[in-house]
Formats: C-alpha cells, structure tokens, sequence
C-alpha cells in the first residue's frame, strides 16, 4: 500500500527499542521463534505455579471463614426466631418487646451482611451455602495474571499472612518477568505490521503525492489506523465476554477490556464464569502487548506534534519581544504580517528528496523560500521617520 512512498520512515520497525532484522529468514528462524515462543511459556508457566500456591496457602483460610460466618448466622438467626415466639407465648410488655426485637434484627441484619460479603449464598433451605469458590483454581490463576500485569481487580485479595507475603515476593519476580514478554511481544507484532505494510500495492497516484508532499500526515495516518485496530480487538473481547458472561452487555464487555488493556483495574466488573478464566487471561496477555505498542506510537507521534509546535516560537517569540519593546502605539499589522509568513513556512508542502535533477532543484528552492522568509521576519523593520513639527505659541497679555 506504500511501498512506492519516499521519505517516511516505517515506526513499527524500531517502535520497541530494537532493530529491524535485515532478512525474512533471520526474523522467523527457528531460534528466533523458539525464543519468542520460550519466553512466552514461561510466563505462563509462572502465573500456573503462582495460582497454585495461592490457592494452597487461601482456600483453607476462606474455608475456615465461611464456616464461621454460617454458624454466627445460624446462631443469631435462631435467637431471633426465639425471641419472637417467647413474645407471643408469654405476652410482655408492648414496647420493651419491640425494642429487643428491633435490637435482635438490627444485629441478625449486621450478620447477614457480613455473611454475604464473605462468600455465603443467603438461601436458608440449603443452610447458606458458599455463593462461589474464590480460590478455586482457575480463579487464582486468574488472580496470579491480575498480579504480574498489574492490573488489580480487588475482587479477591489474600488475607493470610503467608499470602501476602508470597503475593509480595511473587510480584517483585514476576512484574519484571511480564514487563519484558509484553515488549518482546509488541517487537514481534511491529515486525509483522512492518512486512505486511512494504507487501501492499502501491497506493494511487492521488495518494502517493500527499504522502510526498506531507510525510508527517502520513505518520499521522498511521497512529490513527493503529488506533482503530486496538478498537477493534476491543470490540472483539467485547462481544466474547457478552456471549460468556449472561448479565454483559457489549458496552459493559467493551468497558471492562478498555479498563483492563489500560491495566486501570476499577473492578467494579469482573469475569465470573470460571471456565473461561484461561481464554480470558491469554486474551489480556496479548491485548496488553497491542496496547502498549500503539501506546508507543501515539506516543512518538505525540512528541513530533510537540516538536514542531516548539519550532514555531522563534519568529513568533521576536515578534512579541518587538512587541514588547515597542509599547503604545505599536503597529499590530506587522504582527499579522509576521503570523502569515511563519503559516507559510508552515502550509509550504516539502517535495522529498529524490535522485532525478528537477526534484533537487526543487528542494533548493525551498530552502532558499524558506530562509528568505525567515530573514525577513527577523529583520527589524525600520520605520519611516516623521516631518518636524513646528509649534507657535502665541501668548495673549493683557499689560
């Protein structure tokens, strides 16, 4: 699509710090696949054994925490339903009754609601069964992923001390362990954007002398091609978490891939189905790797705006200075003829250099416009002197 365009450099050869290999065949070797593909192994084998310590060192504890809440559910449900027929056998007094039952409900209510929060289904014919197993193992290898990519759900969280600290010492080897798979990743997807864009076939004429004439727009394009793809790997996470989770809707699957790609990690969703917990981490690996390449570019491209805007401020900043030197009664025209000169330079198209004779005369010839255009900003203007005026003053007296 722009093989045929001259001048612009390709950012996803070098977006993630490494250069472009010289050949195909050295990109996709067999060592250089195999590392790639080693690497990527390794993480996962990693945040497997990380899963599984968590669940050995957590599922105990949340067990010995749900049975406690059940029996002090139990327990206060029971002295509720006491004291409500103790009243109507014996007949006590109106308000003192109502006053213990108002108390009784009030902490039966306070149980009630730490039993739910700790994992209990608040069903009384199955005796308050566990509404879901949050350390099984699917779900902590999913927690283990959360861990190393630094996303944080908060939806399950280790609450032993043994946890903590191995979530501690797990995070301390394993971030850097994520941190280096997802570059690693992001190069290999730069170098295959890289060769399917120089395969395309040429861009129409119309096409290829914008990008010409404008390499930085091209750029430009590119981030913004980049961007729409990353939309569309969202919306495509989005519809399979709309067909896995029964409750989404595709803005809410789109929502929780954008939180999760940007590693912001509100958890206000979270995925509940336990057999899709390995798509989904697999799913997020590989979408954080996208990320942070686009990231990478719109970053770059960015700091080229950036770039160019700083070099517009020299023939602007000495025209405020004159204007600041020459206080009241400064022409305001010569400013607005300075404005559109440096738009000029600016709008004035940049033929990029080819080999043939008429295109390097007409580079000279931009830079020759292009420094007298300059000079002639930075020339102090002179401005015209004024005829002398003549006073008479004639004084009147009355001597």
């Amino acid at each position: 699509m722009c093989k045929n365009v001259k001048g612009v450099t390709w950012e996803t050869e070098a977006l993630m710090g490494g250069q472009a290999k010289p050949s195909r065949w050295e990109r996709f070797c067999p060592r250089s696949a195999l590392s790639h593909i080693g690497l990527f192994f390794a993480l996962m084998l990693y945040t497997a054994g990380g899963g599984l310590v968590f669940r050995a060192l957590e599922f105990p504890a949340e067990i010995a925490k749900q049975e406690y809440h059940r029996d002090r559910l139990l327990s206060e449900r029971w002295n509720l339903i006491r004291i409500v027929a103790d009243y109507g056998m014996n007949g006590t007094e109106y308000v003192s009754m109502e006053k213990l039952i108002s108390d009784q409900l009030a902490i039966y209510e306070k149980i009630l609601e730490e039993a739910s929060s700790g994992g209990l289904a608040l069903e009384v014919e199955r005796n308050f069964p566990p509404s879901e197993e949050r350390w099984s193992i699917l779900q902590a290898v999913f927690f283990s992923s959360t861990v190393l990519t630094t996303i944080g759900y908060g939806n399950i969280v280790p609450e032993t001390f043994w946890g903590r600290l191995f979530c501690i010492a797990y995070a301390l080897v394993g971030i850097p362990l994520t941190l280096t798979v997802i570059a690693d990743l992001g190069r290999v997807f730069a170098t295959v954007v890289s060769i399917i864009a120089k395969q395309l076939p040429a861009m129409p004429k119309c096409c290829s002398r914008v990008a010409e004439v404008n390499p930085a727009s091209q750029r430009s394009l590119y981030a913004l091609w980049a961007v729409c793809f990353l939309f569309v790997y969202l919306s495509a996470g989005a519809a399979l978490f709309k067909m896995w989770e029964d409750d989404w809707t595709f803005y809410d699957g789109f929502y929780f891939c954008f939180i999760t790609m940007t590693t912001i990690g509100f958890g206000d969703l979270v995925p509940k189905r336990p057999k899709y917990m390995l798509l989904c981490t697999l799913y997020i690996l590989i979408g954080l790797a996208l990320t942070s390449t686009i990231i990478e570019l719109v970053r770059r491209q960015y700091a080229r705006s950036w770039q160019q805007l700083r070099a517009l401020s020299g023939p602007l900043a000495d025209t405020l200075r004159r204007l600041g030197d020459a206080g009241r009664g400064v022409d305001v025209s010569a400013l607005h003829n300075d404005l559109r000169k440096v738009l000029t330079i600016v709008t004035m198209p940049r033929f990029s250099s080819g080999k043939d004779a008429l295109g390097d005369k007409r580079q000279l010839e931009w830079e020759a416009a292009v420094e007298a255009v300059i000079r002639d900003i930075t020339t102090p203007i002179q401005s015209p002197q004024k005829p002398p005026i003549v006073q008479i003053v004639i004084y009147e007296s009355s001597v």
